[in-house]
């Protein structure tokens, strides 16, 4: 049986030479360059915004401001020393603390009025 399909397996023709290839470069990676626009749009693009946002942010921080640092600590900016890039806050009564501007996770938002007195 098995000399029976040698035998007939060397009477089939020849396929055409572009089926023999199998499938085109493009085809093959296709998937792979749709996964990564897929990653580039949901991923790359909002962590870039997000990150501009931030840097404005840290830009923008003035004497006063309430932050937290990515430590958790939350303190109002007492100093700012821009040579050097470091911040001073007072995190109590007594407890001045100096870090790096890039360490502040996040600005605080003051109270409107209307909430104060309430």
């Amino acid at each position: 049986m098995f000399v029976s399909l040698l035998f007939a397996a060397e009477n089939v023709p020849a396929s055409t030479p572009a089926a023999a290839e199998g499938p085109s470069m493009l085809q093959a990676f296709l998937p792979l360059i749709i996964i990564f626009v897929l990653f580039y749009f949901m991923f790359i693009i909002p962590n870039k915004k997000e990150q501009k946002k931030h840097q404005e942010m840290l830009k923008s921080l003035k004497i006063g401001d309430k932050i937290i640092t990515s430590g958790g600590i939350i303190g109002v900016i007492d100093k700012i020393n821009d040579t050097e890039d470091i911040i001073r806050i007072k995190s109590g009564e007594n407890t001045l603390i100096n870090i790096k501007r890039s360490y502040i996770a996040s600005k605080l938002e003051k109270p409107s009025e209307e909430l104060e007195k309430k």
